[in-house]
């Protein structure tokens, strides 16, 4: 069993949802990396999604894209995310890492060699965005095979050959989208999403996380609800951008930690 799943074993054991924050690797330098992550866990993270910088993104909206941009003019490469995840593992053994990004910086270094590099440096899992699941199944099992989890992305256009391909070559969890648009979009249909949410997760027979759109504790709660997991990057991204330098840790686990706590808050049942 993976660290993922570990953590959403335990997770389903005691009914909360876990909580998984983005970050772009690199953003807003390459040294406050390290103290952003470790904010994030202290803030209450389970799972520490990490952007790989990318310069021409297909699902990212403008707000994560600014943060590529960054993380770029400080030539952050692949390499230096993966020294970046060793370097979190010597103090942090236990927090899962996932690595989101796009194919391009993995086939230039060679798909083994990624492999074989980011179990060394202590990932988890990898979501790539342009890989889809009908024509990656090689590359999942090459990562199940050196014990990664392939996680991968559903929308609400998804068929169901779509989310049939991902139940049998995905592991870990599955990232499904909330809404049709890009990361950071404020039309978050709540309802829509919880109401497709309980066939979505009986049909892949995996945990489901949601992002895009989730903003604020109002509205991961809500998702949180149904989804097992929630997952928030424009809106940390945002702190990060307003934070004075050097503040950006410490205010990136207050926000966190307000989305933790409304995410652990008991449910009240209304009187009848």
């Amino acid at each position: 069993m993976s660290r993922i799943q570990k953590v959403f074993a335990r997770l389903g054991d005691e009914q909360r949802t876990a909580l998984i924050p983005y970050i772009a690797a690199g953003d807003p330098s390459p040294d406050q990396t390290l103290p952003l992550m470790h904010a994030l866990v202290a803030g209450g993270a389970d799972v520490l999604e990490i952007g790989v910088p990318f310069s021409d993104p297909m699902a990212d909206g403008p707000t994560i894209q600014r943060a590529a941009e960054r993380a770029l003019k400080h030539g952050v490469s692949l390499r230096n995310v993966l020294e970046m995840v060793s370097e979190f593992r010597k103090e942090n053994s236990s927090t899962p890492i996932v690595l989101m990004g796009y194919a391009n910086p993995i086939e230039a270094m060679g798909v083994a060699r990624f492999i074989s590099a980011a179990v060394e440096a202590g990932v988890d899992g990898v979501l790539v965005v342009d890989y889809p699941p009908e024509e990656a199944s090689e590359f999942a099992n090459a990562l199940k095979d050196a014990g990664l989890d392939p996680i991968f992305l559903l929308a609400p256009t998804s068929t169901d050959e779509r989310m049939d391909s991902v139940a049998q070559i995905g592991r870990g969890y599955a990232y499904y989208v909330s809404l049709k648009g890009v990361t950071g979009a404020g039309h978050l249909d709540i309802g829509d999403v919880v109401s497709r949410l309980p066939n979505l997760k009986q049909r892949l027979g995996m945990p489901v996380g949601v992002g895009f759109g989730i903003r604020d504790a109002a509205s991961a709660r809500a998702i949180g609800a149904a989804a097992d997991a929630v997952v928030i990057g424009s809106r940390i991204i945002e702190e990060i951008e307003s934070s004075p330098a050097g503040e950006a840790p410490a205010r990136v686990q207050a926000f966190i930690s307000t989305i933790r706590l409304a995410l652990d808050e008991p449910v009240v049942e209304s009187a009848r």
